[in-house]
């Protein structure tokens, strides 16, 4: 419906209720600017009761505005398409509450279209418990080349018992499957060519939009991340070529996230929040608090970081009453270190890297790390930390080319130096 009321498109009927309240806040708007310090109180003595006398008159109004194209709102119904997968049932849209209680239900999510007509399948396990409670989300995936991510988030639902548990937690595992099946960090799509997305900047997506990716993203949040959600967290690793440490990103003003955070024995925080359209920016944004775990190399099981996880969701799990026990290690046990600032090291030069250092090491600022050299064995570069702090990420690749990160430091200072900002 055109709202742009003019001339020749005057409202009829019962839509003279949206005109008339629409000239009411325009009034009201133009009052409040006027005086400044009497905002708030104006806000609430005004606006709030006009906003309950719409809502209370919605149903009535014939104009009511209807949400954005490919949203869903709450109310989402759980859809079963009839396929049946390997013995799973496929659904296209999902309410947990509709799953019987006290046991675990392994589902396929029906995503967006090949090229070919058939669909992208993401495996999806609830574990919902004989009580209502609590509903905790875990994703992995969103990278096809973070296999720690997954294999976590699969450790963790095999340690559910729903018939103990009070709540639900929803594991979806393998979000960007185009993108898993052939291990490379980014969704391959046929717009144009060969395309490469970082689905991780596509969020909260578009089930419309222009790409593949945006619009598995948009189906994947819209019909099964957020009407089933309260508290989310979304595991990552390192990437092909630059390996990671056991470290959480997340934004630690927001108190379930910082609460979350510090239940995990894991040594390393980048207090940040990092881009808007991240996967656990697109929960926050929508009021549900989350956060990313990275879990130590990309590609491989990094079988000793992915215990420190496992046991801190268990802890999440713990303190927010869904499965019982006492809380384990956390983040005080590994001597955690908050750093609010990233730095990278890049490189100025092609050729082959000799460490000085390894990974999580603490360095101080003008600290040799590296050593840069040509296949002639010529020394080319040598590259020195700039700021004082530990080591998060480092290139796992013994060649590089000019301009690549060949590590980044989390600190809990900023640098004087002209330091790069590590960008993720």
């Amino acid at each position: 419906m055109d709202r742009r009321w003019g001339p020749t498109n005057r409202p009829m009927g019962n839509d003279w209720v949206s005109v008339d309240l629409g000239l009411i806040s325009i009034f009201f708007a133009t009052i409040l600017s006027q005086n400044r310090r009497r905002r708030h109180r104006l806000q609430s003595l005004l606006i709030a009761p006009w906003a309950l006398a719409v809502c209370a008159m919605a149903p009535a109004l014939v104009s009511a505005a209807a949400p954005p194209a490919g949203v869903k709102t709450v109310g989402v119904r759980t859809v079963f398409t009839g396929d049946v997968i390997n013995g799973k049932k496929v659904v296209s849209s999902l309410n947990i509450d509709d799953l019987e209680p006290g046991r675990k239900h392994l589902l396929y999510f029906q995503g967006v279209q090949m090229a070919t007509g058939q669909y992208w399948y993401v495996s999806v396990i609830v574990a919902k418990g004989i009580r209502p409670g609590k509903r905790l989300t875990l994703t992995s995936g969103v990278h096809g080349d973070e296999m720690s991510s997954v294999h976590t988030v699969r450790s963790i639902m095999g340690r559910l018992n729903p018939a103990e548990m009070t709540g639900t937690v929803m594991a979806v595992l393998d979000i960007a499957r185009p993108a898993m099946e052939s291990m490379q960090r980014r969704w391959p799509s046929m717009g144009r060519g060969l395309e490469l997305t970082d689905m991780n900047r596509e969020w909260p997506g578009n089930e419309q939009g222009l790409g593949a990716a945006s619009r598995q993203a948009g189906l994947v949040f819209n019909r099964l991340l957020r009407p089933n959600t309260d508290l989310a967290i979304d595991f990552h690793t390192g990437t092909t070529g630059l390996d990671a440490a056991a470290f959480h990103i997340g934004d630690m003003r927001i108190p379930e996230v910082k609460t979350m955070m510090m239940l995990y024995p894991v040594p390393l925080i980048w207090d940040n929040p990092l881009y808007p359209s991240v996967l656990h920016n697109a929960f926050i944004k929508a009021g549900i608090p989350c956060f990313t775990p990275e879990i130590g190399a990309a590609r491989r099981l990094d079988l000793e970081a992915i215990p420190l996880f496992v046991e801190g969701t268990l802890n999440v799990l713990k303190h927010y009453g869904v499965i019982p026990g006492v809380i384990g290690h956390t983040a005080i046990d590994a001597n955690v270190l908050i750093g609010q600032n990233a730095y990278s090291v890049v490189s100025t030069r092609g050729g082959f890297i000799e460490w000085l250092v390894k990974m999580s090491d603490n360095v101080t600022a003008g600290q040799k790390l590296a050593i840069q050299r040509n296949a002639f064995g010529e020394v080319l570069a040598e590259y020195r930390s700039p700021v004082q702090g530990r080591i998060a990420g480092m290139r796992s690749d013994a060649t590089t080319e000019p301009g690549n990160v060949l590590m980044f430091i989390l600190s809990t200072s900023g640098s004087d130096s002209g330091a790069v900002p590590y960008g993720e």
